[in-house]
């Protein structure tokens, strides 16, 4: 698999529900790192779009991450891709493309909507400390099934840094700068 090409990726961010993260296991820092993440690709010129799980009974997702989507799909079934996500995504030539995607629960939606994707004819990251679940063991299991059905799983800065491609490209200060912000760890 080559590199993760920013100008062919998308940045999924699947439903970080605000009342939601409370009961995730690190979820200020699951947050944290996604709105990381999300930040560098808004630096970047990558798309980030968001998904909300049954919005009407769980509620938003956290706002800072909403922020930064350019557009949210209210999905009802936990893989996305079955309430419109790939439709989504051709709307704006990513068929098929590179889908960076990161979110919650793990287990669950995360992981569902990744093997949609992936059966769906996209290349799929995914960004393990950007993944949360309410249980370690969850997230633990949903990693080694998404790398199993052909997902790879990589860290934050290795995509950013594939997405800059070279020290000459004209943001990288300012992602550098970004990458440099330590993530508050929870206590």
């Amino acid at each position: 698999m080559n590199a993760i090409d920013a100008q062919a990726s998308t940045l999924v961010l699947v439903d970080y529900q605000a009342r939601l993260m409370p009961a995730i296991d690190r979820g200020a820092e699951v947050v944290a790192e996604a709105g990381r993440l999300a930040e560098a690709a808004r630096l970047l010129g990558v798309r980030v779009v968001g998904t909300e799980q049954n919005p009407q009974g769980l509620g938003p997702g956290v706002e800072r991450l909403r922020q930064v989507c350019e557009s949210t799909l209210s999905k009802m079934h936990f893989d996305a891709c079955i309430d419109g996500l790939p439709e989504m995504l051709r709307d704006h030539g990513s068929v098929p493309g590179d889908v960076v995607i990161a979110g919650c629960e793990a287990h669950v939606c995360l992981l569902q909507t990744a093997l949609g994707l992936l059966r769906a004819g996209h290349r799929v990251w995914v960004v393990a400390a950007a993944c949360g679940s309410r249980k370690p063991s969850d997230h633990e299991f949903a990693m080694q099934r998404l790398r199993q059905a052909g997902a790879v799983v990589v860290s934050t800065e290795m995509v950013v840094f594939e997405w800059l491609h070279s020290c000459r490209h004209p943001r990288f200060k300012e992602v550098l700068e970004l990458l440099k912000t330590p993530v508050a760890r929870a206590t």
